[in-house]
């Protein structure tokens, strides 16, 4: 199994496990905005906003310009790459393995038949 980087993981599945901050992210993939924006968007204060950019910001998924009194946030430069290889290196195991169980109950299928017990 591939070694991955068990705190950029970490980091990135905490922030990705918040409602609101996947939604920050769908929002920034349709173009920059400001903390007041966002947090106008989700109802929200701005300091609990604040919070959660700052998660997706520790997690490298959002980057933060501070221009004048606005600060403005745009998706950061990971592409949670490694997070979809660690997540294709479970996929391919799991997809073995449904394999493998296919097999074997596709030869108990077969031994029912040639045993008479199924018609």
């Amino acid at each position: 199994m591939v070694q991955f980087s068990t705190s950029l993981l970490d980091a990135s599945f905490a922030a990705l496990s918040d409602a609101t901050r996947r939604g920050v992210l769908e929002q920034l993939g349709d173009g920059d905005a400001s903390i007041t924006q966002l947090a106008d968007t989700f109802h929200m204060t701005l300091t609990g906003m604040k919070k959660h950019v700052g998660v997706l910001e520790q997690a490298g998924l959002v980057t933060t310009q501070k221009i004048g009194r606005v600060r403005t946030c745009k998706l950061g430069l990971s592409r949670l790459a490694e997070e979809t290889a660690w997540i294709e290196e479970y996929r391919r195991l799991w997809t073995a393995r449904f394999d493998e169980l296919d097999q074997i109950v596709e030869e108990l299928k077969q031994k029912e038949t040639h045993h008479g017990r199924k018609e």
